[in-house]
């Protein structure tokens, strides 16, 4: 098996996982700020070992500045998946899903407006093809029986989880050269110590399956995510990655159709693929004509 197919089976394992997090969220039935949590706890103690097997515990591996940074960025990771978790029951997994990847254009504005960075023709008319889908999605509505009443909330704190996702992207410039499972370990701690006062610990569910689902959050979903994605960008080039990247979704939208009976609705459904079509075009670097370059913002 050669580097890159290597990679590319990684990176599609990390993100098939990616995909069923919020169908494991919406069934632990807890609430959000105890979910990510837990999360963040088991995480911990999953990535506390790793780091330790790879030696990454040494002096000079990480400054203190760029432990600040680290911990900068774990706030707004933090933050991302407490508006993530709490969109799933509102607007469904599907629909959440959909919107949190408006990240990209995120991204592209606060590069434009903190560094000065151009907004070429092309990005902006993605935007545009972006911003329509979310009109298209925001007129839906959902038909899902288990979805909430708060539809437009949803959407609403989506967006608010792909701001913070942007934010950390823009920390993350600032760890260069330090081992990304060591940054992924600060986040997390940096979420036990957020959380803990809201984490209702007095009242733990005393439900088995929902422990097992919180330890699949935090083992699976970040421990071992965080090691195949890793590991898969070590290994491929970035247009692949961000090729990739785009299997989440699409896992996410099935996995909410296999499981609760989430049928999007032709608005919606036109709308999260102006979304993702968009977002891909953005990450991949795409124009309207048919040369192709390469997304400086990509991975």
């Amino acid at each position: 098996m050669t580097e890159t197919t290597r990679g590319t089976v990684e990176m599609t394992t990390a993100m098939v996982i990616s995909g069923t997090i919020g169908l494991f969220v919406v069934l632990s039935g807890q609430p959000v700020m105890s979910v990510v949590f837990w999360r963040c706890a088991f995480g911990a103690a999953t990535l506390l070992v790793i780091c330790a097997a790879l030696g990454l515990f040494r002096k000079n591996v990480i400054s203190r500045t760029q432990i600040a940074y680290a911990a900068l960025g774990g706030v707004a990771i933090v933050a991302n998946w407490v508006l993530l978790f709490a969109a799933f029951p509102r607007a469904s997994i599907s629909i959440a899903t959909a919107v949190y990847n408006t990240q990209p254009f995120m991204l592209v504005a606060l590069g434009a407006l903190l560094f000065g960075e151009r907004i070429t023709l092309a990005k902006l008319g993605w935007l545009l093809v972006a911003f329509t889908g979310m009109l298209l999605i925001v007129q839906g509505k959902s038909s899902a029986a288990h979805v909430g009443t708060d539809y437009l909330g949803g959407i609403l704190l989506a967006l608010g989880a792909a701001f913070f996702y942007a934010i950390a992207a823009i920390v993350a410039k600032k760890l260069k050269g330090v081992p990304p499972h060591l940054i992924a370990l600060i986040q997390v701690v940096v979420g036990v110590i957020m959380l803990a006062p809201f984490a209702d610990l007095g009242h733990p569910s005393a439900d088995a399956r929902s422990w097992a689902i919180l330890i699949a959050i935090g083992v699976v979903h970040t421990g071992l995510m965080y090691i195949l994605l890793y590991g898969a960008i070590q290994k491929l080039p970035t247009n692949l990655v961000g090729a990739l990247s785009f299997i989440y979704p699409v896992v996410a939208i099935a996995a909410d159709y296999i499981a609760f009976g989430q049928r999007l609705q032709l608005m919606q459904l036109a709308g999260a693929g102006a979304i993702l079509l968009a977002a891909a075009a953005m990450t991949l670097g795409w124009t309207f004509t048919r040369r192709r370059v390469t997304c400086p913002e990509a991975g």
